[in-house]
C-alpha cells in the first residue's frame, strides 16, 4: 500500500481521494492503549528536554568562569519568547510607542493568539515563563493525541499513530514544542480542525481553524487546504450549504489588520514588521535560495549562523520533496497547505524558520512514520540521525544561540 493513500480492501473498487473516517474514530472519546502510550512518550520526551535545559545551565553558561548557573527557567527565555512576553505583558503599542520609534522591536509581527492565552494563564501562574511553558505543555499533549487520529486517517498499520508521534517528538526542531512558542498551541487547534474537516463537520472545523489563525498566519494556509477539500468532496446541494463557514478562518487576520491600521495607519503593518525585523521582503525563490546558500557556505557569517542556514536549505529540500510526493499521491489539500508554507518562507531575502515550520507539516510525519513502519533499516537510520540532531538543536536554543 502506498504512503499517504487511504486504506481499502484488496479487491475493493478504487478508493476515493479522501478516506472515510473510521466509525470508531467518530465515537471514541476515551483514551485507548495507544493514546496512553503516546502520552507516556510525550512526558518522557518533555523530561528529556527539561533535563537538557538543566544541564545547559551548568555546562554552557554565558560566562565560562561563573559559579552561578542562573535562574532555572532562563534557558527557555530565548528569541521569540521575548516578543510574546512583551505583547502579553505590555500590549502591542505601550505608552504610545510603535514602529515610528527607532528602537522598536517589531512585535506586531506576531499574531495575538498566543500572547492572549499567555496573559490569561498568567492570572493563575504568576511567573511568565512558567505560564508559557504550561501552555505549550498542555497544548502539546492535545496535539499529539490529535496527531494519532490524523495518522489513522492515512495509515492502516497497527501503531501508526504512536509511530507518527514518535518521529515528530524526536525530530530536529522538537524543542520548540516544549518552550514558550506558538507551535504547540497552533497544532492543538489545527490538527483537530483538520480532523473535523475530514468528517465534514464544517462549523467546528472553521471555528478551530479561525482560532489557529489567531495564533499563526499558517492558519490561513490550513483554511485554504480545508477549502480545497470542501470543493473536492462536495457532491449534492446539501454538501454546499456549509460553504459560508469557510470564510471564518480569515476573520482573525482581517480583524488583526484592522487593529494595526487603527493604531498605525498601515493596513500592512504586520507584513512591514516582518520586513523590518526579519528581512521578509519579497524575493524570487531562486534569489532566496542563492542568498541562503551564500550565507551557509561562503563564510560570510559566523559558523553558528552558517550551520543554521544549512539547516534552512535542507528543510526547503525536504519540503519541496514532500509537496511533490503529496501531488503525486493526489493529496491536493495537503499539498496546498505545505506549498503555501514553502512559498511564504521561501520568497524572502533568505530562509528563516523553515526547520521550525516542519513541525507544522503533519503530512511529513505521517510519511516518515509509514516508511519507518515498513522498512526497519529506514527506521534505524531515522532515529540514529534525528536523535543527535534533536539534542543539538535543543542545546543550541537553550544556550541562547539561533536555532531556526
Amino acid at each position: 500500500m502506498s504512503v499517504m493513500s487511504p486504506r481499502s480492501p484488496e479487491k475493493a473498487p478504487p478508493a476515493p481521494p479522501f478516506p472515510a473516517v473510521p466509525r470508531a474514530g467518530r465515537r471514541r472519546l476515551r483514551l485507548d492503549a495507544e493514546d496512553r502510550d503516546v502520552l507516556w512518550l510525550y512526558l518522557l520526551t518533555r523530561a528529556a528536554l527539561w533535563t537538557t535545559a538543566y544541564g545547559a545551565r551548568w555546562l554552557f553558561p554565558a560566562d565560562a568562569g561563573t559559579h552561578d548557573p542562573g535562574p532555572v527557567l532562563a534557558p527557555f527565555e530565548r528569541w521569540d519568547w521575548g516578543h510574546f512576553l512583551n505583547v502579553a505583558r505590555d500590549g502591542y503599542f505601550p505608552a504610545g510607542r510603535g514602529p515610528w520609534d527607532a528602537e522598536w522591536d517589531d512585535r506586531e509581527a506576531f499574531f495575538p493568539g498566543f500572547p492572549l492565552v499567555l496573559r490569561a494563564v498568567h492570572t493563575v501562574v504568576p511567573h511568565w515563563t512558567a505560564a508559557g511553558l504550561l501552555i505549550s505543555f498542555v497544548a502539546g499533549g492535545v496535539a499529539v493525541l490529535a496527531l494519532v487520529r490524523v495518522a489513522r486517517l492515512y495509515l492502516p498499520d497497527a501503531g501508526a499513530g504512536r509511530r507518527t508521534v514518535q518521529v515528530l517528538l524526536i525530530s530536529p526542531c522538537a524543542v520548540f514544542l516544549a518552550v514558550g512558542y506558538s507551535e504547540s498551541l497552533f497544532l492543538a487547534l489545527a490538527l483537530p480542525a483538520w480532523l473535523a474537516a475530514q468528517r465534514r463537520a464544517w462549523p467546528l472545523a472553521a471555528v478551530l481553524a479561525a482560532l489557529a489563525t489567531t495564533v499563526r498566519v499558517s492558519g490561513l494556509f490550513l483554511a485554504a487546504a480545508m477549502a480545497l477539500h470542501f470543493v473536492l468532496t462536495a457532491r449534492g446541494r446539501a454538501d454546499w450549504r456549509p460553504l459560508p463557514w469557510l470564510a471564518l478562518p480569515a476573520l482573525p487576520a482581517v480583524l488583526y489588520a484592522w487593529y494595526l491600521w487603527a493604531r498605525t495607519g498601515d493596513w500592512m503593518a504586520w507584513k512591514h514588521a516582518q520586513e523590518r525585523g526579519w528581512y521578509r521582503h519579497f524575493h524570487a525563490p531562486w534569489e532566496a535560495w542563492g542568498t541562503t546558500w551564500e550565507s551557509s557556505f561562503d563564510r560570510v557569517l559566523t559558523t553558528g549562523y552558517a550551520f543554521m542556514f544549512q539547516a534552512e536549505l535542507l528543510a526547503m529540500v525536504v519540503g519541496l520533496a514532500l509537496a511533490v510526493l503529496l501531488v503525486r499521491r493526489r493529496r491536493r489539500p495537503e499539498a496546498v497547505y505545505v506549498g503555501l508554507s514553502l512559498w511564504a518562507l521561501g520568497t524572502s531575502y533568505w530562509y528563516q524558520s523553515l526547520p521550525r515550520a516542519t513541525l507544522l507539516w503533519w503530512p511529513l510525519w505521517v510519511v516518515l512514520a509509514a516508511w519507518t513502519l515498513r522498512s526497519p533499516r529506514f527506521r534505524t537510520a531515522y532515529f540514529c540521525l534525528a536523535a543527535p540532531l534533536s539534542t543539538l538543536f535543543a542545546l543550541t536554543f537553550l544556550t541562547g544561540r539561533w536555532a531556526g
